[in-house]
């Protein structure tokens, strides 16, 4: 299993989190199919707004990904949410 943390970001007014293949993002690629795609050396995942609002996120937003039981998983990680 890989949990990796870091913020989400906007870009062309989406919520957006990029992952550093380097840094784990590569073990994310299978169970991210359909959600994500590589580009360059970031696996880019693009939040969809109904789970931004569901989880409270916006622009700066801290999360954690992780592929626990095989399924890609994104949570807050911001202590006030």
């Amino acid at each position: 299993m890989i949990s990796i943390g870091g913020p989400v970001e906007e870009i062309d007014g989406q919520l957006i989190l990029r992952v550093p293949l380097e840094a784990g993002g590569r073990d994310l690629v299978e169970c991210s199919r359909g959600i994500a795609s590589v580009d360059g050396d970031f696996l880019i995942v693009v939040i969809q707004e109904w789970l931004a609002q569901k989880l409270g996120l916006f622009p700066g937003s801290n999360v954690i990904v992780d592929n626990a039981d095989g399924k890609f998983n994104i949570r807050s990680n911001d202590p006030a949410a």
